[in-house]
């Protein structure tokens, strides 16, 4: 496959490290950002410091950072073709808990994030005839959890999956494909953040009775993106979480 331009968002760790690996691992063009200039830096160093990669950091939550990740994109390798909406933001806490600023910053990065990093990139893939788009969600969108109590950055979350038909129907005949990972739990950093000590003990809410590793999620984004018949779709990737429950 010839190769592509890519914008990875919250590329320096969990998910998007994996994802901006197996992209750059497969001979493609990466814009890598992250919030973290100090992690976004660790990680490319990591990766070798690639000729094929480029970093940018900066918080998706404003919208000029979008507008500068498809600027370098065009910039240093002539294109967009596609864009990997992973930088987010979750925490669990109870509803009626949840302050006003709390909620605006799960809207502000994952649904504003996420919608304007989108637009830029659109406005230049409608110029090139075609591009696509994966963004990632949650399966608790749709399968909420009573004892995970996490309404805020869910509801962040489920404008994402809206927003991923609307603009695969609004954009399907200009050739722009949008499609979202709804990822069940995921052996990353984010469970340290939330408070999970002990990842692998919640690996009975998957019927394949273990949680998903950061690269089960890279090679479904590689699918995703690189499909040419795929679109307005929300694939989860979680272990059988959503399809069923263990009993005894």
């Amino acid at each position: 496959m010839k190769a592509k331009t890519v914008i990875i968002t919250g590329a320096s760790t969990g998910i998007g490290r994996a994802i901006a690996k197996l992209f750059l691992d497969r001979g493609n063009n990466v814009i890598m950002n992250s919030a973290s200039e100090e992690n976004l830096e660790k990680t490319y160093k990591e990766f070798g410091s690639p000729s094929n990669a480029i970093t940018v950091a900066g918080d998706v939550s404003n919208r000029k950072v979008g507008e500068k990740l498809v600027r370098t994109a065009i910039d240093n390798f002539g294109s967009i073709d596609i864009l990997i909406n992973n930088a987010g933001v979750f925490q669990p806490k109870p509803f009626l808990d949840v302050q006003e600023d709390e909620l605006d910053r799960f809207i502000s990065i994952n649904l504003k994030g996420t919608y304007f990093t989108s637009q830029a990139a659109i406005k230049r893939m409608l110029e090139q005839n075609g591009g696509s788009i994966v963004n990632i969600g949650t399966v608790l969108v749709d399968h909420a959890i009573a004892g995970f109590p996490a309404s805020a950055p869910i509801v962040s979350k489920g404008g994402i999956h809206a927003l991923t038909q609307q603009l695969a129907a609004e954009f399907g005949k200009d050739n722009i494909r949008v499609n979202t990972i709804a990822p069940g739990i995921i052996r990353s950093p984010l469970q340290g953040k939330i408070g999970v000590e002990d990842a692998d003990g919640l690996a009975g809410l998957h019927l394949l009775n273990r949680i998903g590793e950061p690269e089960d999620i890279a090679e479904t984004a590689y699918y995703l993106a690189t499909s040419n018949f795929l679109t307005g779709e929300t694939i989860n990737v979680d272990g059988g979480h959503v399809a069923g429950h263990q009993f005894g």
